[in-house]
């Protein structure tokens, strides 16, 4: 039997459940941030090092310049790899959440459906993480500080 929406109890409920999806959408949120700041400043220095590739003169900076684009090109397809995980996951809350009011208005009991939504919303959050873990740690591993670490500018 379809309720009506003007019944307030029912209402509350649905919204009292959905309050911890809902905080977990604002963390996916920050996360998707993070992560396409990243991916930006993955482009940017791309587009850098593509323009002084052009104007290099010695073949040893070529070199360097051409390892260092790999090295961004990798980076970037982990962010973007990151970033439709924790999109997919934010996806699948939202699924949730809309299962859990329909759930409530029509009286009817959602809890497998969305119990297996919230199971592959983690599943897709952690490879997510996983992804942007990777994404760090090559990052970090061909990290260059410091005079003479790299190709002088042009």
């Amino acid at each position: 039997m379809l309720r009506t929406l003007s019944d307030v109890n029912t209402v509350s409920h649905a919204i009292q459940l959905s309050v911890a999806p809902v905080f977990l959408l604002t963390g996916i949120g920050a996360i998707l941030s993070v992560l396409t700041n990243r991916l930006g400043r993955v482009i940017d220095r791309a587009r850098l090092l593509e323009s002084r590739f052009e104007i290099a003169t010695l073949d040893e900076h070529k070199e360097l310049i051409r390892s260092d684009l790999y090295t961004l090109a990798k980076r970037a397809k982990l962010i973007g790899r990151s970033i439709n995980l924790c999109t997919t996951t934010a996806f699948l809350v939202c699924m949730v959440i809309a299962l859990m009011f329909i759930g409530a208005f029509l009286g009817i009991d959602p809890s497998i459906p969305v119990a297996i939504l919230f199971i592959c919303a983690m599943f897709s959050m952690v490879l997510g993480l996983v992804w942007f873990l990777r994404e760090i740690y090559i990052a970090t591993a061909n990290l260059r500080i410091g005079p003479g670490s790299q190709a002088p500018p042009t």
